[in-house]
């Protein structure tokens, strides 16, 4: 009997499949109606009215024309019909504004997100000539952009180290553990993440000391001469020269690792009111911020290469570039304006 009373699980939002065309052909040249086909194979009756309508065809047999269903001829509309379903491209309708990511990308090397959202919070161009990241990416994948795969620095992640621990650790000063949450949770400002950057692995190579701003993502790069204890407190002496009275102000705290580099840096909290904190051995992430904003130096001084190749001029259009580079995290401002917008809230206080 066709219409019982039990109704079957039916399997919902998912196309029927090569097997079941063939069902329904089978169960319908039995003189089966859809409902019942669709109770026998779990389907809803207009899924089967549907494909009857999409798969049948008509046939000349004893000179007369009938319409006979074939599961082949379901299948080849199917499978037309999803070719031209889904959203179309609209590289025709963005063209200005796709031509204005590809300038920033490969002149100010920034990232397709950056520009994006940098656009729509300037309001660059109207809504419709645009489209979002994730599209663009699409874009990419589908090699419709003179931008490839290739040239994206963060395409292809490395594989995670995994976790070492050493017995005995370095105690340099107050570790990270008893910082306190206001710097955590990145709701102050003033608050440093502090490491170095080299080159080549030769003593005698000058190296990077390169700041970032917790709340802000501000970045100093001091270009020093050397990886030890001595040019780092030079270089944080010339910093609280040049700050003055506002260098605790600005410089509330400092986190770094426990490098050898930074072996004297907590004596400061002696001389001014910063404070300074050591991650735990092997725990770059709690310096994450300062870690991620190495990397965007790499794309300018990548390993292996002299720091001492580099003059000073260089390494400020480095830190320029990463300080203009509009974030998504502070809704595509630039590390720039929101930490100017923080010195003005300390200056006229």
């Amino acid at each position: 009997m066709d219409y019982s009373n039990d109704t079957p699980l039916s399997r919902k939002n998912k196309h029927l499949n090569v097997y079941e065309r063939g069902q329904v052909a089978l169960l319908h040249a039995e003189g089966l109606s859809s409902y019942a086909i669709g109770k026998r194979i779990g389907r809803a009756s207009n899924t089967i009215r549907n494909e009857l309508k999409r798969g049948t065809v008509p046939q000349i047999k004893g000179n007369k024309t009938v319409m006979i269903y074939y599961p082949d001829t379901g299948q080849c509309v199917y499978e037309a019909n999803r070719k031209n379903c889904g959203t179309k491209f609209k590289l025709v309708e963005c063209e200005e504004f796709i031509e204005h990511v590809t300038e920033l990308f490969f002149e100010k090397k920034q990232s397709l997100d950056s520009i994006c959202g940098a656009a729509q919070r300037h309001d660059k161009f109207p809504k419709s000539k645009m489209v979002c990241t994730k599209t663009l990416y699409n874009y990419v994948d589908a090699g419709l952009l003179s931008i490839a795969n290739i040239d994206l620095p963060l395409k292809v992640k490395r594989s995670s180290k995994s976790t070492r621990t050493k017995r005995h650790k370095k105690n340099l000063g107050t570790s990270i553990s008893e910082r306190p949450e206001n710097i955590n949770d990145r709701s102050e400002f003033g608050h440093w993440e502090i490491d170095t950057v080299i080159g080549r692995k030769n003593k005698y190579d000058a190296v990077l000391l390169t700041m970032t701003e917790r709340k802000t993502r501000k970045e100093l790069i001091r270009k020093i001469p050397s990886k030890t204890a001595e040019a780092v407190q030079n270089a944080i002496s010339n910093l609280i020269k040049e700050a003055g009275n506002y260098f605790s102000k600005v410089f509330k705290s400092f986190t770094c690792d426990n490098g050898s580099e930074f072996a004297e840096i907590a004596s400061i909290e002696h001389t001014t009111n910063t404070k300074v904190f050591f991650a735990h051995p092997y725990s770059s992430g709690e310096r994450g911020t300062n870690e991620r904003h190495n990397g965007l130096i790499r794309r300018f001084i990548p390993k292996g290469r002299s720091i001492s190749d580099f003059s000073v001029e260089s390494i400020a259009r480095v830190q320029n570039w990463c300080n203009t580079l509009p974030r998504k995290i502070l809704h595509y401002l630039t590390p720039d304006e929101s930490f100017e917008d923080h010195l003005r809230e300390i200056i006229y206080d």
